[in-house]
């Protein structure tokens, strides 16, 4: 996440409870979730209006849903786009995306190797050379796409603890450059390949080598590629535009008087290549079916977003990898979704995908804190519904972290 969204450090807290959200069920730790293992229920749409339309839990000012695949589709908004205006949400309202960005960046790098511009082993020292030290010289492009880099932290950023640090730091600007070299101090914290942590700047360093390889800007290469192909009319990478043009919903930030204040527009450069993307929940569903079809990758790399690291490879708190190159899993109610979750103040997203589409779900709400580690309660719920048999004996299992 970027300096004026939220701090580093709460990022990776709030990064691995919407996580742990989506995985409300019956996966232990140590094990592994590799097909759709419990039938779908029916949709039940009014119990989907209802998980919507509660704006308290958390505290927010609009949601969206579109639920997709061959057991059926629904589709609902709750709230405004606009607290002034009163503007009802409509589904072609831009948001942010957050971290869903990667799952572009991540398909276009293996677009790539698909071409043999690039192999997954190439060092990333070798595309980029002197952008970071010799001693990470064994860091590759396959570190960074699945999280294995072992990058050391990020020194000298902004870290802002209440939403009026956030407005102080919210038109920040970094270069890409200046924003990678806060994250070469020190050694790494594990040797690339051998363990895994989810890292915005691994992302930032890919688009730079998409960049490279193809002499054009990460924006114009997504748009080229994967936008203009797939038809994401309403989907663009800002570059250093801090502005949602167009038709969007607002995002706002609870300040400490209780007042509400618009963090729409600011400074995304920090998470360029990692958080950055503007799109809509109907984009995103179409983005989760071409990808999952085959229409954007042969099959041998597709397969690469399906997999996760040997089982030896393990999170920094010892609990089982769950990033793949560009997707993440999680298992709910023995369902398996592939998918990203992603968040910026103001916007939290999450758009999965059983691997064979029988169930889809984009989801796009606006909570107004991003501090109390409650914002995923939405996608908790609406992962649940989804997936829970009505009929099933005893009480729900309880959440288990992937």
């Amino acid at each position: 996440m970027t300096s004026t969204r939220m701090s580093r450090r709460s990022f990776v807290s709030v990064a691995v409870s919407g996580t742990a959200a989506l995985a409300a069920t019956a996966v232990l730790p140590g094990q592994r979730a590799t097909a759709l293992s419990a039938p779908l229920p029916p949709l039940d749409p009014t119990a989907l209006r209802a998980a919507i339309d509660d704006l308290e839990h958390p505290p927010s000012t609009a949601a969206q849903l579109r639920v997709g695949g061959t057991s059926g589709s629904w589709r609902g908004a709750s709230g405004v786009a606009d607290i002034r205006t009163r503007r009802p949400v409509t589904a072609h309202d831009r948001v942010r995306i957050g971290s869903v960005t990667k799952v572009f960046v991540a398909t276009v790098g293996l677009q790539l190797v698909a071409e043999r511009r690039i192999s997954l082993g190439t060092p990333v020292g070798r595309v980029l050379p002197g952008l970071l030290p010799a001693r990470f010289a064994a860091v590759t492009l396959a570190h960074l796409l699945n999280h294995t880099s072992g990058l050391p932290d990020h020194v000298g950023i902004p870290d802002p603890r209440t939403a009026e640090e956030v407005f102080r730091h919210r038109f920040d600007h970094w270069t890409p450059q200046e924003w990678v070299a806060t994250a070469t101090h020190g050694p790494l914290k594990f040797a690339p390949g051998t363990r895994q942590e989810y890292r915005g700047i691994n992302y930032a360093l890919a688009a730079l080598i998409i960049e490279k390889v193809t002499g054009r800007s990460y924006a114009e290469v997504v748009a080229a590629r994967i936008l203009r192909p797939l038809g994401l009319a309403h989907t663009v990478v800002p570059g250093d535009d801090p502005h949602i043009h167009g038709r969007h919903v607002h995002g706002y930030l609870t300040m400490a008087d209780g007042t509400l204040r618009d963090i729409t527009t600011y400074d995304q450069s920090s998470s360029r290549g990692e958080g950055d993307m503007i799109s809509t929940a109907s984009d995103l569903e179409h983005l989760l079916a071409a990808l999952f079809s085959g229409a954007l990758l042969p099959p041998e790399l597709l397969e690469l977003m399906f997999t996760l690291p040997p089982d030896d490879v393990r999170m920094l708190d010892g609990s089982p990898a769950r990033y793949s190159t560009g997707l993440q899993q999680a298992t709910v109610n023995g369902v398996t979704f592939w998918g990203k979750t992603g968040e910026t103040y103001g916007y939290k997203n999450a758009a999965f995908s059983t691997r064979d589409q029988q169930l889809r779900f984009v989801l796009t709400y606006h909570p107004t804190t991003a501090r109390d580690g409650a914002e995923s309660q939405m996608i908790a719920r609406v992962a649940d519904l989804l997936t829970r048999n009505p009929s099933a004996e005893g009480p729900p299992p309880p959440p288990v972290r992937l």
